[in-house]
């Protein structure tokens, strides 16, 4: 089994001493109880990924001594999720699961039909969604944590789209109205896919004209209606499939 990931801004090379303090060295120190002598990865998050030893222990710090340094090829193609604002109570959880079947970018989406509103919060929000995706990327052991965007309005996301066509990638709007599924995409060859997830509520009509409009593609991902929670974790496992990510 792989050694347990942390994070830390810079990574030394191999054979110097790293510290881990702060959040990520009280975790590792008193939640997780790591002592001296156990092996840890650790990343800068941005791709580097080094085994290291723990050669002593404090109460809310690690020193460790970097035995080998890489860094891991990012995903390919690169997928973005464009994710309206699920309910609060399901809102980390969304960030979780997609960033475990590993979303690179996470765009918040303050979608017309969304029961959550981030107005006059979107800072407080978007922090949160960044703490869960760093701590789900720790959980599943990536050398990406995913980039979360700030808010985006709707003009936002149809900017994002234009832009993404523009450069022959892939846009795809999860929806039950898409004459075409989604594991039609060709998205073997694409180096860019971004992946819009509608509210609980759906997708406004206006919304989904205004998207297909600027180049989007209405897709039907499976059989049965899923939750805005879980529908971009679903498609990211079946893109995994279906290109060389996985």
């Amino acid at each position: 089994m792989a050694a347990t990931v942390f994070y830390l801004d810079q990574v030394p090379e191999p054979g110097g001493i790293a510290v881990l303090d702060g959040p990520e060295g009280r975790h590792a120190a008193t939640v997780r109880r790591i002592r001296v002598g156990e092996p840890i990865t650790l990343s800068d998050g941005a791709g580097v990924l080094a085994p290291s030893e723990v050669i002593a222990t404090q109460k809310d710090r690690l020193e460790l001594r970097v035995l080998e340094r890489a860094v891991a090829p990012p995903f390919a193609p690169s997928v973005t999720i464009v994710q309206a604002l699920p309910k609060s109570d399901r809102s980390e959880l969304a960030v979780e699961l997609m960033t475990e079947a590993g979303a690179d970018v996470i765009v918040p989406w303050q979608a017309a039909r969304c029961v959550a509103n981030w107005e006059g919060k979107a800072r407080k929000g978007v922090d949160k969604w960044r703490a869960a995706a760093r701590s789900a990327a720790r959980q599943s052991r990536r050398a990406y944590i995913p980039e979360v965007t700030d808010l985006y309005r709707t003009s936002g996301v149809l900017d994002l789209v234009r832009k993404v066509k523009a450069d022959r990638g892939i846009v795809a709007a999860l929806h039950e109205s898409g004459e075409s599924r989604f594991t039609a995409l060709p998205v073997a060859e694409a180096s860019r896919v971004v992946l819009i997830v509608g509210p609980e509520g759906g997708l406004d009509d206006a919304e989904l004209s205004a998207l297909t409009d600027a180049g989007a593609e209405a897709v039907l991902l499976g059989p049965t209606v899923l939750r805005t929670s879980t529908a971009a974790a679903v498609a990211l496992g079946a893109l995994g499939a279906l290109t060389p990510r996985w």
